[in-house]
């Protein structure tokens, strides 16, 4: 983790590693996604996600206050 990501922007408590899981298919936990431009209901898939950027998240909650922070980077 980098340092800027230690410390809570809310009450400067330690902030820890961890996900926001998504149950797909028989209840199986994947981690979440974020996916470019408004979402778009499909009729099979939930959400319409061709042709879209898709980045996997990476979380982090602060062990004080609960605050979450995401961010969606290029691996």
């Amino acid at each position: 983790m980098s340092p800027e990501l230690t410390r809570c922007p809310k009450c400067k408590g330690e902030m820890e590693p961890g996900a926001i899981v998504a149950r797909g298919p028989y209840g199986i936990a994947r981690p979440t996604h974020w996916l470019s431009g408004e979402p778009e209901h499909g009729f099979w898939t939930g959400l319409k996600t061709r042709g879209r950027d898709r980045l996997p998240t990476r979380t982090y909650r602060c062990r004080e206050c609960g605050f979450l922070e995401s961010y969606a980077t290029k691996p």
